[in-house]
């Protein structure tokens, strides 16, 4: 059985469609946990993709919304204690705009920019008087690790 703590990496996704995908892009499947933190009510798939060992759950069936995902992360790292990345990948709403044309099924990485996280929510912000969406909130920075690494994809 896989050793819990060999997993870096936690893939939270939001519905089962999500699920199926992410568990196809894994190179190897490792057998499930033999144990799980007690009230830990996450379905986790193991496996590796490239070098790192991810466990992959998702939200329960009919819940949505970052409650939902804060409590399955939870649940994640008390059974997997050493997790370091959590994503939190899956389908998303279109942003097209005259500078930046995102559709849904564009694969889109965030970073951020002038102090800003580099992910807003569609709930952090508002248009008042129909002038344009000003946002109010944006969500913490990915980790060091992360950015690092969308740089040397653009190099």
């Amino acid at each position: 059985m896989p050793n819990p703590e060999n997993y870096t990496v936690g893939w939270i996704c939001a519905i089962s469609t999500e699920y199926v995908a992410a568990r196809a892009f894994l190179d190897e499947k490792h057998d499930g946990p033999e144990y799980v933190s007690p009230n830990d009510n996450n379905d986790y798939t193991l496996g590796t993709f490239g070098k790192h060992n991810v466990v992959i759950a998702v939200l329960p069936d009919g819940e949505y919304g970052t409650a939902s995902a804060a409590i399955v992360a939870r649940d994640m790292l008390h059974s997997f204690p050493n997790i370091r990345i959590g994503l939190m990948v899956g389908i998303g709403g279109g942003a097209p705009s005259m500078k930046h044309d995102i559709r849904l099924g564009d694969v889109v990485v965030s970073a951020p920019r002038d102090g800003e996280g580099g992910v807003f929510q569609y709930d952090f912000g508002k248009t008042i008087q129909n002038q344009s969406f000003q946002y109010t909130q944006f969500l913490n920075q990915p980790p060091i690790v992360l950015r690092t690494a969308v740089n040397g994809l653009k190099a």
